[in-house]
């Protein structure tokens, strides 16, 4: 179902110039051909990047609200206008789909979160937490994975169950406010059981591309190094696997991409490592499995937090059509 709003009165307009930080609007006629032409391109952003109260894609029938056509001074169809806290910000006359898209996700990213690509605050203006910025033109799609057929391996039953890696929640580690694993107050974590690897299963609703992975791992302090949980160091990651991987399984199978995490990728503030994919090799993505190899450590368990996937997200079909004219367009 399209998410995108037909702007049927003035007043209309200018309640949703109040009630959405962002407002990207089509101005366009029945009879424009070039509108009719991009019109599709225009419903893939709005599907991918709508976000209520955050973002919001409307489209003014310019005869039959003329008012409004002429209010904002549009002269040729198409015309995009982008607004920012009810102010114009970005004006775009023509079909140009790569201008369009451009626009729009430089400004989706703001409304997510930074998009200077570091370190961010620890909840971003939607509500939902990340350790780390977003890098430009990209947005938070962890909404797309599957709950219901994550699958984690390794994992100490007596921490977190596997969903609150993507829980939009505050990591209890950042706010103070420790959970202790037991049985009547599962952690906010998860941790290995029999050793410091871990196996885990991520199926998406749609296909993505995915541009980062951030990981939160904040083990708490101690003067035991052996007793306390470690960091993540080297991590494995595997595409569009249709199920989970078994241990001895993964050393036979080439990795997608392998990283290793030094100290310093690691954030002081909100114990966050930015896992900087190489794109080309993540752009139609239906799963990952990501497989810790082993931790920073001499300890004998690995720790995790959270998990954010930053990146592009739409439905199989439509992403297609968008690529294709973004080749075209030299993007």
């Amino acid at each position: 179902m399209s998410k995108t709003v037909l702007i049927k009165s003035p007043d209309q307009f200018r309640s949703l110039l109040q009630s959405s930080r962002i407002v990207v609007v089509d101005f366009y006629a029945d009879w424009c051909g070039p509108c009719k032409a991009i019109a599709p391109i225009f419903e893939q952003l709005s599907g991918q990047l709508s976000r209520k109260d955050q973002i919001t894609f409307t489209k003014v029938d310019t005869e039959e609200q003329k008012q409004l056509a002429q209010t904002f001074g549009i002269t040729a169809l198409p015309t995009f206008l982008v607004f920012k806290n009810g102010s114009e910000v970005e004006r775009i006359q023509s079909a140009n789909a790569k201008a369009l898209s451009d626009a729009v996700k430089k400004l989706a990213a703001e409304a997510g979160g930074s998009s200077s690509g570091g370190f961010g605050e620890s909840s971003s203006s939607s509500g939902t937490w990340r350790g780390a910025g977003l890098p430009r033109g990209y947005t938070d799609v962890t909404d797309e994975v599957d709950v219901r057929g994550l699958d984690l391996l390794n994992a100490d039953s007596s921490f977190g169950e596997v969903r609150t890696l993507f829980s939009g929640e505050q990591p209890s580690a950042v706010t103070g406010k420790s959970k202790a694993g037991s049985s009547n107050s599962k952690a906010d974590w998860i941790e290995s059981d029999t050793d410091e690897q871990l196996m885990l299963f991520i199926p998406f609703q749609s296909t993505l591309k995915v541009h980062t992975v951030q990981i939160t791992s904040i083990p708490p302090k101690s003067s035991d190094d052996e007793e306390i949980p470690m960091r993540p160091r080297t991590i494995k990651l595997y595409t569009n696997r249709a199920h989970n991987l078994g241990f001895e399984e993964a050393d036979d199978i080439p990795p997608t991409q392998t990283i290793e995490l030094s100290d310093d990728a690691w954030d002081e503030k909100t114990g966050t490592a930015k896992l900087e994919l190489r794109f080309v090799k993540f752009q139609n993505v239906s799963s990952l499995v990501m497989f810790v190899v082993d931790g920073d450590g001499d300890g004998e368990k690995v720790r995790v937090d959270r998990i954010r996937l930053i990146g592009e997200s739409g439905s199989k079909r439509e992403m297609g059509k968008l690529e294709k004219i973004g080749d075209e367009q030299g993007e």
